[in-house]
């Protein structure tokens, strides 16, 4: 099948160019989502939409795939993106529903509510990652999409900068578990911390490595869980640069052993989160 040249982005055409190619085709403004947090057993999942103004992309020089800044780089980006921003739009899910509903129908159904909260209608959405049903907007679910795509790139950045600040702002509530280094990932002495204290209120509490230390201050047995089911075993991580360490809940087991174990409904469908909290400009 032939591709019309003029919307094709051409290789070298840097995180601008499907933007410019869906401007060309008059789908613009072109908006990005992306998530925070999805991997970390503390805290909450943080999702933004961020829709660019076209004219004002070019200033957008520090903008890049959030995990690749530093801190700093990612406090000065995020300042570029929410001023220069046609709109932009954040929503905050709390570790409760995310154990009562899951990660995943929390993660869509937040991308869903970022994009309607945004005070422009877009023309085309980019995702991260997996595509998303019920937009109400043509959209593309692009692979690493915060490296290849503005809008994706930014929206990274205000939801990763949006929820380094909560964590940092909680940690003094809960000072001995060192939430503003770690940002609630898995790293040895956030599960160091969490094998002496157990979890608080900010844990994830149906993520299988907070679902151990319960078990075992409990005196109880290990879970057994079917096979090829990856259990949210601590990793490796660096604490300073805040590097999202991959987690998996025990989305594999049935319902009825989750719900065992957990002492919540198993099936809730997608639309009945809530309780979130909600950023917007634009």
């Amino acid at each position: 099948m032939q591709r019309h040249p003029g919307y094709t982005p051409r290789r070298g055409s840097g995180l601008t160019g499907y933007e410019r190619v869906l401007a060309r085709a008059g789908l613009g403004p072109v908006a990005g989502i992306d998530e925070a947090g999805r991997g970390a057993c503390a805290g909450p999942l943080v999702v933004a939409a961020v829709a660019l103004d076209p004219r004002r992309r070019s200033g957008l020089d520090g903008v890049a795939d959030s995990k690749a800044l530093t801190a700093a780089a990612r406090e000065a980006a995020y300042q570029e993106v929410v001023a220069r921003a046609l709109a932009w739009h954040v929503v905050v899910i709390p570790p409760g529903d995310i154990d009562r509903l899951g990660l995943h129908v929390c993660n869509v159904t937040g991308m869903r509510r970022a994009l309607a909260g945004l005070a422009c209608r877009p023309g085309y959405v980019l995702t991260d990652g997996f595509p998303v049903r019920g937009l109400a907007v043509p959209a593309l679910a692009m692979w690493k999409g915060d490296e290849v795509a503005t809008c994706v790139a930014a929206a990274s950045i205000v939801a990763k900068v949006t929820r380094d600040r909560i964590m940092k702002d909680m940690s003094p509530q809960y000072p001995e578990y060192g939430f503003a280094r770690h940002k609630g990932y898995s790293t040895p002495s956030h599960m160091a911390a969490l094998a002496e204290h157990g979890p608080c209120a900010e844990h994830r509490r149906s993520f299988a490595n907070v679902i151990g230390v319960v078990r075992a201050r409990a005196g109880l047995p290990p879970v057994e869980v079917p096979a090829g089911v990856t259990l949210g075993v601590p990793v490796e991580a660096q604490e300073e640069a805040g590097v999202e360490a991959s987690q998996e809940t025990l989305q594999g087991m049935s319902a009825e052993a989750r719900e065992e174990m957990l002492g919540v409904p198993a099936e809730v469908g997608e639309d009945q989160t809530g309780h979130e909290a909600e950023l917007s400009y634009g």
